[in-house]
């Protein structure tokens, strides 16, 4: 059984948009590790690229904006058996949720983190965003932004990430094979993916993308963090594929849960309501 979903559905998302080829993406990467819907849990917050869960046949969390991760971090603990996936945007993620984007690198769940990255707010009609690049109008920055943009990647590492990634939506087979090993990855993994918002950011397009972008060579060693943070800052073109990678930390999960002597979950452990309020009150 796939994870897409079958019947006719109303995607509220513009024509061309670079979210519909991550959801192909995703979908395929998710029917090709073989996971049963039941085992894989997807959590966003508020966005269009957040919508992507509703348009899955899977397990899911609509949260609020910003706190998806908090709410995946729940998740994890109290059944690690489960394939956690984090999605969203880049506003979502890096700005309103810029905090959770950090602490929860700091303690590296084990959850896979993909963020669509437009470099604008597309839900709210074209602000900018934290990845909006110097110089970009908008309705609101008539003049132009005038911060320099946030760079997720390099920003990932500094605060100790041990899976750091860049995709591109238009390229769906190299996507899909780093989302599947984003998902395999023992730790919080990052996957920061180029998209275009065909509606409300002009400059950004899949051209510009396809022209300010390379894929990494085959033998360039991402093991190393050296080479991870120079790549991370390189700014005449971005680098795609699998800039970091590292199995040295072990994830949060692992180290700390809410499993008691029995070595089972909250949810198995406590069927009783009487017993699940001893325990919160403990």
């Amino acid at each position: 059984m796939t994870f897409d979903i079958k019947k006719d559905i109303d995607i509220a998302w513009c024509p061309g948009c670079g979210n519909f080829p991550i959801r192909k993406s995703l979908i395929n990467a998710l029917d090709e590790m073989n996971l049963k819907q039941k085992d894989v849990v997807v959590v966003s917050g508020i966005g269009q690229a957040a919508k992507m869960p509703q348009y899955l046949n899977s397990n899911f969390f609509n949260g609020l904006h910003g706190r998806a991760m908090a709410v995946a971090f729940g998740v994890k603990a109290t059944n690690p058996d489960l394939k956690v996936i984090v999605e969203g945007g880049d506003g979502d993620m890096y700005g309103e949720g810029g905090n959770h984007f950090l602490h929860n690198i700091r303690r590296n769940i084990d959850v896979a983190h993909l963020v669509h990255n437009n470099m604008v707010y597309g839900l709210t009609k074209g602000q900018a965003s934290p990845t909006s690049q110097l110089g970009f109008e908008t309705p609101i920055q008539v003049d132009g932004v005038i911060l320099k943009p946030v760079n997720p990647i390099a920003l990932a590492l500094s605060a100790g990430a041990t899976f750091v990634a860049r995709a591109f939506s238009s390229d769906m087979e190299k996507t899909k094979e780093i989302i599947k090993k984003a998902i395999n990855h023992k730790g919080y993994a990052l996957v920061d993916i180029f998209q275009p918002c065909v509606s409300f950011n002009k400059v950004n397009t899949n051209k510009w993308y396809k022209e300010n972008s390379y894929y990494l060579d085959e033998d360039y060693d991402y093991t190393s963090l050296e080479n991870a943070y120079s790549k991370a800052l390189e700014k005449d073109k971005f680098p795609l594929g699998i800039i970091y990678k590292s199995d040295e930390r072990t994830s949060y999960t692992d180290k700390h849960n809410v499993y008691v002597e029995d070595k089972k979950p909250v949810f198995k452990r406590n069927k009783d309501i009487k017993e699940v309020n001893k325990l919160i009150n403990s």
